[in-house]
């Protein structure tokens, strides 16, 4: 039986700022052990069994830094397919969009397994297992969410009810899902024995999930429908990419797969699963995976302390020292630092609120910031200037652009440049530079097989990054 694990990547995580900013969200963020949750997802996916290819639902803007990371980690060169979001439509969209796209390529007896792109899952051994209870229902026809076991009486989360004197094979039938309860009624969820965690995974026959998606929510299918017929397809040896069109796709309601579906549908089932799961919520569930010192507190990075207690510090950058302190999330980042009590984590989004608020470019960009070729830093900014680190990958080429406001000048650190500047190519190795005015087009190059490193020198009138006029590109980011 084919599965297809489908990853939708589409959440910011406001709440884990200042290292989760909408160009490089709560996905991307790398855990203690290196990798990061976008990774840990699609290794954990790519393990199962029957997997023939893994489909992600994502933002366009982040296409490019999703191959890097799966790139990084995807050993076995697993086929990989992309639907590209212009914007967010919530989940029922994605699911809508994953599910037509699959019946086109793989028929409707194919299976798909839904995947946040953002949760953690510690133990494979026991989801692998959820997963094949999870197909075999699948199979007969039912709608499967995975019900996660409840430890303790969590506010933060949705409830499935499962119906006790209902039992399928590998599951239950699910008689209701529930808002976020206050206190007391997350204890009683706990007592009553048949409530879980609603984790916002999903197993379905593409065939069921359409079909019930026509009788429950036919606006939103169809609505996603003819933004596909629309929307451009293309295929590659690398990957197989649905690009939606932006005016089709804003016709799309804007409603979560529960609300437009699940709640609605009696074909619902429930795996009950203890597979070690964690939305990862906030900095205090970040916390948790950093053991603590002998007075509970839990550091990253180089942190000094003094009579401090049951405190997380995210500093990797500097160092950090902490004074008679207790219960504090210091998160700090090169542009940015978090200070919050614990009690308060989940409050954290109300900053980024703020900085939206007054167009701060804080919650939407790091001083490190990533493009398909590499990436550029920003050093310094200053009245009519701005100095850039700028690293591009092996083969990659920037656009052939043109600056109306601003020249640049370009000194190479290490490795080779290949630079079209107006009516010149030039190579460029270590110390040499060259000089590109306002209004003159061009174009930087790495021919080489190892990075190259340059800094760029900004001078001008305006140095924003909206500044550009693209007449080649090599990413399908040409002005119309």
């Amino acid at each position: 039986m084919e599965l297809i694990p489908v990853i939708l990547s589409g959440g910011v995580g406001s709440r884990l700022w200042p290292v989760s900013r909408e160009a490089h969200p709560k996905p991307f963020m790398e855990l203690p052990d290196g990798q990061n949750l976008i990774q840990k997802t699609f290794l954990r996916a790519s393990r199962l069994e029957g997997v023939v290819e893994i489909l992600t639902v994502t933002n366009r803007e982040l296409l490019f830094k999703t191959e890097d990371e799966y790139g990084a980690v995807n050993n076995d060169k697993l086929a990989q397919a992309f639907i590209l979001e212009p914007f967010g439509r919530n989940t029922a969209a994605a699911v809508a969009a994953a599910a037509l796209q699959l019946e086109a390529s793989h028929g409707p007896d194919a299976q798909m397994l839904v995947l946040a792109a953002d949760h953690l899952i510690q133990d494979e051994q026991a989801f692998a297992a959820a997963v094949t209870n999870a197909m075999k229902l699948a199979a007969e026809g039912w709608l499967v969410t995975f019900g996660i076991q409840p430890t303790y009486p969590e506010t933060g989360f949705g409830y499935v009810e499962a119906e006790k004197n209902s039992p399928l094979k590998g599951g239950l039938k699910v008689a209701r899902f529930v808002e976020k309860p206050d206190l007391g009624t997350a204890q009683s969820y706990i007592s009553a024995g048949n409530y879980y965690w609603n984790s916002g995974m999903f197993c379905f026959r593409v065939g069921t999930v359409l079909e019930e998606l026509r009788q429950h929510a036919p606006d939103v299918v169809e609505a996603v429908r003819k933004a596909i017929e629309v929307s451009r397809l293309t295929s590659s040896n690398k990957y197989r990419c649905l690009a939606l069109d932006a005016d089709a796709f804003a016709e799309v309601k804007d409603i979560s797969i529960d609300y437009a579906l699940m709640e609605r549908s009696s074909k619902v089932a429930t795996v009950p699963c203890d597979i070690g799961w964690s939305d990862i919520g906030s900095w205090n569930a970040v916390s948790e995976l950093t053991e603590p010192d002998e007075n509970g507190n839990r550091f990253e990075g180089e942190v000094l302390s003094h009579g401090s207690r049951n405190n997380y510090v995210n500093s990797e950058g500097r160092l950090t020292a902490l004074v008679g302190v207790e219960d504090l999330l210091v998160i700090d980042t090169p542009d940015a630092m978090m200070i919050a009590h614990k009690d308060h984590a989940q409050d954290v989004k109300h900053i980024v609120n703020q900085l939206k608020a007054c167009s701060h470019t804080v919650h939407l960009l790091h001083r490190t910031v990533h493009r398909p070729w590499g990436t550029y830093t920003t050093l310094e900014n200053g009245e009519r200037f701005k100095i850039k680190r700028i690293v591009v990958k092996p083969g990659a080429s920037l656009s052939l652009q043109m600056h109306h406001h601003r020249s640049e000048h370009w000194i190479v650190v290490s490795g080779t440049a290949v630079v079209v500047n107006d009516q010149q190519e030039l190579m460029l190795h270590t110390n040499e530079s060259t000089f590109i005015r306002a209004g003159h087009k061009h174009r930087l190059k790495n021919p080489g097989v190892i990075d190259l490193v340059l800094i760029e020198v900004q001078s001008g009138d305006y140095l924003g990054e909206d500044d550009i006029v693209r007449f080649e590109d090599n990413y399908g980011r040409v002005d119309n």
